[in-house]
């Protein structure tokens, strides 16, 4: 099937990815943009499985402060070269999951990090700040939105650590 250069220009603004992977996507879901983005984002957690290994020696440290001025967060989040720590989309991923700590409060990093006797609920998308939904599209988890940008950048990109801090706790 022909691809048009609209349709392909239309899947690159919306995902972000390379002309080729946008037309290659669509031509696989024969002009079906929400299926193209969807073989987009399974190759893009594939690419991130690949790259899982690579160390992630660079980054930032990136606080928010709620609006209010009664809560915030720290994220300590990593990448392997400093050109990427730099972008638009490795900063703006940084505030994402800021806003998301103090917004849901997530105790753990990952379900791997959440002990037996845990107090509360056992629930990994509530305690895990990698498998909580994102609060600004819950059809994302924050591990979905880290997985984006790894495809975006083509590095390995972890979030290390984060702390949470509000007023009177």
């Amino acid at each position: 099937m022909a691809v048009s250069p609209q349709l392909v220009k239309e899947l690159r603004d919306l995902t972000g990815a390379g002309m080729l992977e946008c037309k290659l996507a669509l031509t696989e879901a024969e002009g079906d943009i929400e299926k193209a983005q969807q073989i987009l984002r399974e190759k893009g957690i594939q690419m991130a499985a690949k790259k899982a290994e690579r160390p992630t020696a660079q980054g930032l440290i990136h606080a928010y402060i709620h609006h209010d001025g009664r809560a915030g967060a720290m994220v300590e989040l990593n990448c392997e070269t400093d050109f990427v720590a730099r972008t638009d989309d490795f900063r703006r991923l940084a505030q994402d999951i800021a806003m998301q700590v103090v917004a849901m409060n997530p105790r753990y990093l990952s379900p791997d990090d959440i002990p037996d006797d845990a107090e509360g609920s056992s629930d990994p998308s509530e305690l895990s700040l990698l498998q909580q939904p994102f609060i600004k599209d819950e059809s994302l988890t924050i591990q979905d939105l880290v997985t984006e940008v790894i495809r975006k950048t083509g590095e390995n990109i972890r979030v290390r650590r984060f702390a949470r801090f509000e007023l009177g706790r």
